[in-house]
């Protein structure tokens, strides 16, 4: 199965973007919500992070309180590279497991005609690129993103110290098979997402513009 990944840094545009991919036929993988999945109480990943980040992020039923977890995992970069160290290894056997064919066979046909990985925090995360048939970028200005999660109601502070966290856009571009700009926040960016799917054969874009005609 052809797979994608898509980054973006916060308020870029990439959980819409990965929506509308997944309305044309993709299989969407969040990796924010497969990694809370692992979450289960007892589990060794949930006692390892417990010890790395204090046993009172768990909860009285050996659940992760994901809010104090995310406050101190995301306080440093040295932070969330101690939690990228516990969880990226289990999420990348996870997710290997979901978009790869377990069975050797060329006349079976995949369940879906591609996949979308949804990537909110790409540090750390660059061993798994190789499962990725092509990475696509959803960029946008710091200033234009932090303007856009303000007025979505993010506290500034909030935004700052996520953003702290996250490769600055040139670095994130060049990661980049593919860079869609979402500078403007408009349909431009489902303009240049179907113009992304018609080059891989996913739509057929006159047959999509007779329909919206």
């Amino acid at each position: 199965m052809f797979t994608v990944f898509v980054l973006g840094n916060i308020a870029s545009g990439k959980s819409t973007a990965c929506r509308y991919l997944e309305s044309h036929g993709a299989m969407l993988i969040d990796l924010d919500e497969l990694a809370k999945s692992l979450y289960v109480p007892g589990s060794d990943i949930v006692n390892a992070l417990a010890e790395e980040f204090g046993w009172d992020i768990l909860d009285e039923e050996g659940g992760i309180r994901r809010s104090i977890l995310a406050s101190r995992a995301f306080a440093s970069l040295d932070s969330v590279a101690r939690l990228n160290g516990l969880v990226h290894p289990v999420l990348i056997e996870q997710l290997s497991l979901r978009i790869l064919d377990p069975v050797c066979c060329t006349v079976s046909s995949p369940r879906y005609p591609f996949a979308v990985v949804e990537v909110s925090a790409p540090t750390g995360f660059e061993d798994a690129f190789g499962l990725a048939d092509e990475i696509l970028v959803i960029s946008a200005p710091l200033s234009v993103r932090r303007e856009r999660a303000i007025q979505r109601g993010m506290e500034p502070s909030d935004f700052d110290a996520r953003s702290a966290c996250q490769p600055d856009e040139s670095a994130l571009c060049n990661l980049a098979t593919t860079v869609i700009d979402n500078a403007a926040g408009d349909n431009s960016l489902f303009e240049q997402l179907d113009s992304w799917l018609a080059c891989h054969g996913f739509i057929d874009t006159a047959n999509k513009e007779d329909a919206d005609a």
